[in-house]
């Protein structure tokens, strides 16, 4: 066999060709490049490696500190990323990937990719993005359009408006989130006679000028950590972030909320956000919003709207008005990359008045001047790609009725799941879907029957070691690479509130079919068996309380 003993070196003519000279169509690249467009699931299917290598053994291929001094060939390079990075990755768009929010992409997808990163648009500015900034600022239109629904003046007038904004793009929920605070932040210590405004003076003369002891925001205890990311960045610390304890539903608890805003006005502690969930993330429940935003109103709060899951929803004609009371909010987040079916990285927050995000704009003579259109304005962030093209795309592409279709599509399919597991004589179905997510556990039926005689430390130790379990077989069925789940912990009625690990499923792939559905149960029932601890501990405790009942039952 004939060794290759080429090199490649690092002179001005091998530079000027791989920025210039594309790969030839037989090259690893190159072969990739056709499979990819022919066949992206199939190559990701190949490609993926079935069973999960442990990340210890994965982190010595990347445990070279020092940059090469000699450059590779553009072909073994790629070879190598697929031996090493794309073998050892996660097929997320597998449908039997069932456990986090990614899912398998439209087609078009990649080769719009390829020209959106070809063109290297930076919509910082108008200068390096040109048509991509009216670009976004229509899917900015269509998004507000969606949720407000104003008249076609309204779109008129502001959407392209040179000093304000109907939102922002940014890379995902956490920074609209942060976003959005910060124009509620900025808003309630807003310029005052001689006070410039905490934007431009600070926290501390902002808290003195208008004599509050302290800020707060409040939402509920399932609210995203990224809003506690929010607080501390924003100054006023996570403890000022208000947890709000939730009902039986995983939905805020209203009583408690107004209980709350009680103590915080005698404390002299000024309420200045109330935020609402739509779609919390462990299982996808919904705030009740209309009532949110009367409270919002009743106490002078900015009502922000965290719809990172949920938004979407909006979509489906169908499935809206689960989304009630989500047009009185004053911003609202929404996660292109969800169920917008966008590739990750692009996250959206929409404010209801085009004016409010002037109380974060800042300017820069040397790129963001005033009275231009420079997006970067009224951002959190500075450089950013053209993502608003992808969903521009998409919005076009699959069409208003063709998202419903999906929405509608995933909400039932979780609902169909939901029955499936109730079916299941060794299951538990810990929470109603009320959009695609659901959490559930493994539960052997005596186990079940042990639960509902046993002693309150009986029962104690049988969920402490169905926790275990639930674990044990999340964990497995992960490093198996047939079908996936993820886990979290809640902590249900049913169970006094007892923190509780459950299988936490996100159905929104429209490849995953009813058949996958049961694989993963039968997956999972296969997997509980292979326990040396839990389960053998398990069956013995509840062999022992059944005995206990007998015997009773006998005497």
């Amino acid at each position: 066999m004939a060794v290759n003993n080429r090199t490649a070196d690092a002179s001005q003519e091998s530079l000027h060709r791989i920025f210039t000279v594309p790969e030839a169509p037989d090259s690893t690249l190159g072969m990739i490049e056709k499979e990819l467009s022919e066949n992206l699931n199939e190559f990701l299917r190949t490609h993926i490696a079935a069973t999960e290598k442990p990340l210890l053994e994965i982190e010595k291929d990347f445990s070279d500190p020092a940059i090469p001094e000699t450059p590779s060939f553009v072909s073994e390079h790629t070879q190598l990323l697929l031996n090493k990075l794309v073998s050892q990755s996660v097929h997320t768009s597998a449908p039997t990937f069932i456990g986090h929010m990614t899912s398998a992409l439209p087609y078009f997808m990649m080769p719009l990719s390829k020209i959106m990163i070809a063109l290297n648009q930076n919509l910082v500015k108008i200068e390096t993005s040109k048509a991509f900034t009216p670009l976004e600022r229509q899917v900015l239109g269509m998004l507000h359009k969606l949720i407000f629904n104003e008249n076609e003046s309204f779109y008129q007038q502001w959407m392209h408006s040179a000093d304000h904004s109907l939102g922002a793009f940014c890379s995902g929920g956490t920074i609209a989130n942060i976003t959005a605070l910060w124009v509620a932040r900025n808003t309630v210590l807003k310029p005052d006679g001689e006070f410039k405004g905490v934007a431009q003076e600070g926290l501390f003369r902002a808290m003195k000028h208008y004599g509050y002891d302290d800020l707060a925001i409040l939402v509920s205890e399932r609210g995203h950590y990224s809003l506690k990311k929010a607080a501390d960045v924003l100054g006023i610390g996570r403890d000022s972030l208000i947890s709000i304890k939730t009902d039986d539903n995983n939905r805020v608890d209203l009583a408690h909320l107004q209980t709350t805003l009680a103590d915080l006005k005698q404390r002299n502690i000024k309420p200045f956000a109330i935020i609402g969930i739509a779609g919390t993330t462990e299982t996808g429940n919904i705030d009740p919003l209309d009532q949110l935003a009367d409270i919002a109103e009743e106490h002078q709060c900015h009502f922000h709207v965290d719809a990172a899951w949920g938004g979407a929803t909006l979509m489906s004609n169908k499935y809206r008005p689960l989304l009630k009371g989500i047009e009185r909010a004053d911003s609202i987040t929404i996660d292109a990359h969800k169920q917008l079916y966008i590739p990750m990285g692009a996250g959206m927050v929409i404010f209801k008045n085009p004016e409010l995000m002037t109380a974060i704009e800042h300017h820069a003579e040397y790129i963001l001047r005033k009275g231009s259109k420079d997006l970067g304005s009224h951002t959190l962030e500075g450089s950013r790609s053209g993502m608003a093209m992808l969903l521009y795309a998409s919005l076009n592409i699959i069409s208003r009725p063709g998202y419903e279709l999906l929405i509608n599509n995933s909400i039932e399919k979780a609902r169909y799941f939901a029955d499936l597991i109730k079916q299941q004589d060794d299951f538990e179905l810990v929470t109603e879907p009320e959009l695609c997510l659901l959490t559930y556990r493994y539960v052997p039926k005596r186990t079940q029957q042990a639960l509902e005689i046993a002693t309150p430390e009986e029962r104690e130790i049988l969920l402490e070691l169905l926790n275990d379990l639930t674990q044990f077989i999340q964990k497995r069925q992960r490093e198996s690479g047939k079908t996936f789940v993820s886990r979290t912990r809640i902590t249900p009625e049913k169970w006094n509130h007892k923190i509780t690990t459950v299988f936490r499923v996100v159905l929104a792939n429209p490849l995953t079919t009813n058949t996958i559905l049961q694989d993963v149960l039968n997956d999972q029932r296969e997997l509980a068996k292979e326990s040396n601890i839990s389960l053998p501990e398990l069956v013995n405790l509840t062999d022992q309380i059944m005995l206990k009942r007998d015997d009773n039952l006998n005497n």
